[in-house]
């Protein structure tokens, strides 16, 4: 049997429950309870992980009665002066909502540090009338075997310290690689549709694959429709969050696609007329993101236009998570009819950022993010042929005379893109990679964003989204004997900046001024 080697702070832990566990089991009413590590933190240990999550299983009782009595175990001063100040933090209970399969109330808290989940060990019991379960106390077996996977059904016992898998597949399954429902798949997801999300999640963390079994049943219409209606949008969007946080979102698309759960994940439930989108096409995009942030290629020089478009585009991890987010909703790029809020308060976004904020609940920053690249992914596509274009006609730089193009132009085009307009070139990439057959198309296509990126970067507009005029909005009121602004302002700021993007080495403020009064017909400004 493997063991589990603990650290010194889950040690300390250790020895605080199976104390708290006494000393219960000498309160009137109670009996001591046996405490168990379930779960994920046992997988994540045998596979050397760092896990901070940890989930301990109760037999006796709640586990908010468990954190009450702890809390009052840990009112004696000697008692706490055992473990330190702040042994335990405060205890939220999370309600239970059956409506949306959440079917377990749990207590979260901290203890030295870590986060901890108390909840008794359960079973759950369906009503042929019902599909909701009713909660109930249950053994060790019970409460493994009601869970999504046998990877995730193994538990560390704190008083043997030993491993258990009572479902008696969970380490062969580890060993084999392998994502197994304990029950029957399709009662299983039943259940709790919720789990055919966690099952790719899992799958694609660890690099295993799915039970055949499992799969068959995950692309069941019916367990689609119970995962499209019986699952809050929250949870959804958590569980795709994670997988595009984790180590391998490709995989985890690639299941999503070929389980053909696209269209019940990717959704936004508001919009009756919704309907279907096609994702025939999607894998390609898929494909080509996964080339751009993968592993080195041989071909010295596209390795080295992949590096260029990687280290200009995608910076950071959360960078990489909204590309890959970007990726998963390219399928709903030609649906051009933007989507009302259904509150005043939300506004009208393109289906695909729709999508995000009503089916997936995402944060604001990833729906302006995705609302952006949408609005100007074409203009995009436009700058980067017209130099590809004007490139193969007019092979020296110095000669090339189109003004979307010059500094100037390429510069006012990038502040109109706005913050996220790197993210904004990824998709722009990604739509045109819908479209592509094989490898051919998608080496030239690397290497003329990377052609057009060197441009920008030799024009030292990286930035240019976040200049500064050098003469303020006050400034220009006061030259033209205005006293209030207006869209005449918002064109002259526009003058101001134009002018700054030609005179690189020029910040003279009375010589901007004067182009913009110079060009004051324009502004409608007798």
């Amino acid at each position: 049997m493997k063991e589990i080697t603990l650290t010194d702070q889950e040690k300390t832990l250790r020895q605080l429950l199976l104390d708290v566990a006494d000393y219960i089991g000498t309160q009137d009413g109670c009996k001591k309870p046996e405490l168990r590590i379930t779960g994920g933190w046992v997988r994540d240990k045998l596979l050397g992980i760092t896990s901070h999550d940890i989930d301990i299983g109760i037999d006796t009782m709640t586990g908010y009665k468990f954190g009450t009595l702890m809390k009052q175990y840990l009112g004696d001063s000697k008692r706490q002066a055992k473990y330190g100040e702040d042994v335990l933090g405060g205890l939220a209970k999370i309600e239970a909502n059956p409506e949306k399969s959440k079917h377990l109330e749990t207590v979260a808290t901290k203890i030295l540090g870590l986060e901890i989940d108390l909840v008794n060990l359960r079973k759950e019991v369906y009503a042929e009338d019902s599909r909701n379960p009713a909660m109930e106390f249950g053994t060790p077996v019970e409460d493994a075997l009601r869970r999504d996977s046998t990877v995730n059904s193994l538990f560390y016992n704190l008083s043997t310290s030993q491993i258990e898998d009572l479902t008696e597949r969970g380490l062969q399954d580890m060993a084999l690689g392998v994502i197994r429902t304990p029950l029957s798949p399709y009662q299983t997801f039943k259940d709790d549709p919720l789990r055919v999300l966690r099952c790719i999640r899992f799958a694609s963390k660890l690099g295993y694959s799915i039970d055949p079994e499992a799969e068959q049943a995950m692309s069941d219409p019916s367990i689609k429709e119970a995962l499209r209606a019986k699952i809050s949008r929250e949870r959804v969007g958590i569980e795709v969050e994670k997988m595009l946080k984790g180590p391998r979102p490709y995989y985890a698309l690639s299941l999503i696609d070929r389980l053909g759960l696209y269209n019940t994940i990717f959704t936004d439930p508001s919009q009756t007329r919704a309907g279907f989108v096609d994702t025939s096409k999607w894998k390609r995009a898929c494909d080509h993101l996964s080339y751009l942030l993968g592993d080195i290629v041989a071909d010295k020089e596209l390795n080295s236009a992949l590096q260029t478009i990687r280290g200009t585009l995608v910076a950071s991890s959360q960078d990489a998570y909204l590309v890959w987010l970007l990726c998963a909703l390219t399928p709903w790029t030609k649906v051009k009819d933007l989507v009302k809020g259904n509150t005043n308060t939300k506004k009208s976004l393109p289906m695909a950022a729709a999508v995000a904020r009503e089916g997936l609940k995402a944060d604001n920053k990833s729906i302006n993010v995705i609302k952006d690249a949408v609005l100007h992914y074409e203009e995009v596509i436009a700058s980067k042929d017209a130099l590809a274009n004007e490139a193969r006609s007019v092979p020296i730089p110095t000669k090339r005379k189109q003004p979307a193009l010059s500094r100037e132009g390429l510069g006012m085009s990038v502040r109109r893109w706005g913050p996220h307009w790197r993210s904004t070139v990824i998709y722009a990439m990604l739509v045109e990679s819908l479209n592509m057959e094989g490898n051919p198309d998608r080496y030239l296509l690397v290497l003329d964003y990377n052609a057009w990126l060197t441009h920008i970067k030799h024009l030292d507009l990286l930035e240019a989204h976040a200049m500064k005029p050098i003469v303020d909005g006050k400034q220009l009121m006061r030259a033209f004997g205005k006293k209030s602004g207006g869209p005449w302002l918002v064109a002259a700021l526009n003058m101001i900046m134009e002018w700054q993007l030609r005179n690189t080495a020029n910040n003279s403020q009375e010589e901007a001024i004067a182009e913009v009064k110079e060009r004051r017909k324009e502004l409608g400004i007798d």
